[in-house]
């Protein structure tokens, strides 16, 4: 399944409730996703769990650009689909951030 077919799957699964929620209670859950991420990481024993929380985090980030009608196939071709934002390059040479 590529992007848009996830960003597609979780609109017709959940848009009803997401747009019930709006974009403050959906970031808000995608902040509590990132908690839960970042403690998989750091126990890091156990790689079911850290999958399961990179899925959860993905799909609430998915849930609020569905919910703010952003379409992030398009937003992630249009800011790196040619290359680094910053110096252009496929391969960044960058050296403001690290």
């Amino acid at each position: 399944m590529d992007l848009r077919d996830f960003q597609r799957l979780i609109e017709k699964m959940y848009s009803h409730k997401d747009r019930e929620r709006g974009s403050a209670g959906t970031f808000l859950w995608l902040m509590e996703e990132l908690g839960e991420l970042a403690a998989a990481i750091a126990h890091n024993n156990d790689e079911a769990n850290k999958r399961e929380e990179f899925a959860d985090v993905l799909a609430w980030l998915v849930t609020l650009a569905n919910v703010e009608g952003v379409d992030l196939s398009d937003a992630l071709h249009a800011k790196y689909g040619q290359g680094c934002p910053g110096c252009g390059l496929m391969v960044c040479t960058c050296t403001e951030k690290p």
